[in-house]
């Protein structure tokens, strides 16, 4: 890869920009490279499996172990120390990443999908309060049948600057797994590719195991 193509990647790891800003932390290089998942470890999302971009293929990260820096927004701070992660971005704003945990027991997950969905739930109201120079508001897309189901959540925000960032988050669940979609773009609500993103949440909830 070369120097122009890595910087770019740095750029597009996090969130756009705006979400990137109310997160307050700059974007990192993704991790070195992890052992090609077992059999019996859950298994992630492949570039072509995301909402398909307009004007340029989908490229990823390797699959790494640890929560990833920086934290997304909505999700982050619930994150523990075990969960794996992979990033997604194209040549482009836009970008995605998945985010795995696999909990000690299914009440375990149970539990820990519904921190998650309480978090992504007041992430609108949260983010406004976290920076007055944002304007955030959410929508709830419903419950996917899939495995132990699968929610799927919009949030936009608007800088007091001109930015305007459009975002789609899932949270599903296989037994005691959970994992977590996120995908982000300029853009507002109408740009947001909801029928793609269910596609690819009920892909990822089905790919765990």
């Amino acid at each position: 890869m070369g120097e122009t193509m890595q910087n770019r990647a740095r750029a597009i790891r996090t969130t756009v920009a705006a979400l990137a800003a109310v997160a307050g932390v700059a974007a990192a290089a993704v991790p070195a490279a992890a052992a090609t998942p077992a059999s019996d470890t859950p298994r992630f999302l492949e570039p072509a499996e995301l909402p398909p971009h307009p004007s340029s293929p989908w490229y990823a990260g390797a699959v790494t172990a640890g929560q990833p820096d920086p934290l997304p927004i909505c999700v982050g701070d619930a994150l523990p120390s075990i969960t794996t992660h992979r990033e997604y971005w194209t040549e482009y704003d836009t970008n995605a990443q998945q985010l795995t945990v696999e909990g000690r027991s299914e009440q375990w997950a149970k539990d820990f999908a519904a921190l998650l969905r309480k978090d992504l739930a007041g992430c609108a109201k949260k983010l406004m309060q976290q920076d007055p120079d944002i304007t955030a508001t959410q929508k709830y897309y419903g419950r996917l049948n899939v495995e132990e189901g699968a929610d799927v959540y919009g949030i936009h925000t608007a800088s007091a600057w001109g930015s305007s960032d459009i975002g789609l988050f899932s949270v599903g669940r296989d037994g005691r797994t959970v994992t977590v979609v996120r995908w982000a773009q300029m853009g507002t609500f109408q740009h947001a590719q909801v029928a793609d993103f269910k596609a690819t949440t009920v892909t990822a909830v089905n790919k765990l195991y």
